[in-house]
Protein backbone atom coordinates (compact mmCIF):
# COMPACT_ATOMS: atom_id res chain seq x y z
CA UNK A 1 0.00 0.00 0.00
CA UNK A 2 0.76 3.72 -0.78
CA UNK A 3 -0.12 6.44 1.52
CA UNK A 4 -0.76 9.84 0.82
CA UNK A 5 -0.76 12.39 4.30
CA UNK A 6 -1.43 15.62 5.11
CA UNK A 7 0.39 16.30 8.80
CA UNK A 8 -0.06 20.01 10.48
CA UNK A 9 2.61 21.48 12.82
CA UNK A 10 2.20 22.53 15.69
CA UNK A 11 4.84 25.04 16.20
CA UNK A 12 3.76 26.76 13.02
CA UNK A 13 0.10 25.42 11.93
CA UNK A 14 1.16 24.97 8.76
CA UNK A 15 0.14 21.99 6.12
CA UNK A 16 3.10 19.36 4.54
CA UNK A 17 1.73 16.70 2.28
CA UNK A 18 3.75 13.74 1.23
CA UNK A 19 3.40 10.39 0.05
CA UNK A 20 4.70 7.29 1.29
CA UNK A 21 4.88 3.27 1.52
CA UNK A 22 5.29 3.19 5.32
CA UNK A 23 3.30 5.67 7.18
CA UNK A 24 4.33 5.20 10.58
CA UNK A 25 8.13 5.07 9.16
CA UNK A 26 6.99 8.34 7.66
CA UNK A 27 5.50 9.96 10.59
CA UNK A 28 7.76 9.39 12.98
CA UNK A 29 10.41 10.56 10.63
CA UNK A 30 9.11 13.64 10.30
CA UNK A 31 8.77 14.28 14.16
CA UNK A 32 12.55 13.54 14.92
CA UNK A 33 13.63 16.03 12.42
CA UNK A 34 14.76 13.36 9.81
CA UNK A 35 13.13 14.96 7.37
CA UNK A 36 15.07 18.22 5.94
CA UNK A 37 11.94 19.85 4.58
CA UNK A 38 10.22 19.53 7.93
CA UNK A 39 13.21 19.47 10.47
CA UNK A 40 12.58 23.41 11.65
CA UNK A 41 8.85 23.04 12.05
CA UNK A 42 8.77 19.39 14.02
CA UNK A 43 6.45 18.57 16.15
CA UNK A 44 3.30 17.66 13.71
CA UNK A 45 0.10 16.04 13.96
CA UNK A 46 -1.38 13.46 11.22
CA UNK A 47 -4.63 15.16 9.97
CA UNK A 48 -5.38 12.81 7.08
CA UNK A 49 -4.08 10.44 4.68
CA UNK A 50 -5.29 8.37 1.47
CA UNK A 51 -4.52 4.57 1.00
CA UNK A 52 -3.27 3.42 -2.76
CA UNK A 53 -2.58 0.46 -3.76
CA UNK A 54 -0.99 2.02 -6.57
CA UNK A 55 2.29 3.55 -6.30
CA UNK A 56 1.34 5.71 -9.11
CA UNK A 57 -2.04 7.08 -8.13
CA UNK A 58 -0.68 8.04 -4.90
CA UNK A 59 2.23 10.08 -6.62
CA UNK A 60 -0.53 11.82 -8.72
CA UNK A 61 -2.42 12.37 -5.77
CA UNK A 62 -0.13 14.16 -4.37
CA UNK A 63 1.09 16.46 -6.93
CA UNK A 64 -2.48 17.01 -7.29
CA UNK A 65 -2.16 18.18 -3.24
CA UNK A 66 0.63 20.27 -3.65
CA UNK A 67 0.31 22.10 -7.25
CA UNK A 68 -3.53 22.05 -7.41
CA UNK A 69 -5.56 24.93 -5.24
CA UNK A 70 -8.96 23.51 -6.10
CA UNK A 71 -7.69 20.03 -4.60
CA UNK A 72 -6.26 21.69 -1.33
CA UNK A 73 -9.38 23.76 -1.06
CA UNK A 74 -11.59 20.33 -1.25
CA UNK A 75 -9.38 18.80 1.05
CA UNK A 76 -9.53 21.49 3.57
CA UNK A 77 -13.49 21.74 3.32
CA UNK A 78 -13.53 17.81 4.26
CA UNK A 79 -10.99 18.37 7.13
CA UNK A 80 -12.74 21.87 8.39
CA UNK A 81 -13.69 20.29 12.03
CA UNK A 82 -10.09 19.30 13.02
CA UNK A 83 -8.79 22.37 10.80
CA UNK A 84 -10.54 24.40 13.70
CA UNK A 85 -9.93 22.35 16.68
CA UNK A 86 -7.71 23.44 19.32
CA UNK A 87 -6.34 19.76 19.34
CA UNK A 88 -4.77 20.83 16.16
CA UNK A 89 -3.82 24.29 17.26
Amino acid sequence: MFYVYVLRSRKDHRMYTGYTSDLKRRFSEHNNGGTRATKPRTPFDLLYYEAYSSQADAKLRERRLKHSAGARTALKRRLTDCLRSNHFV
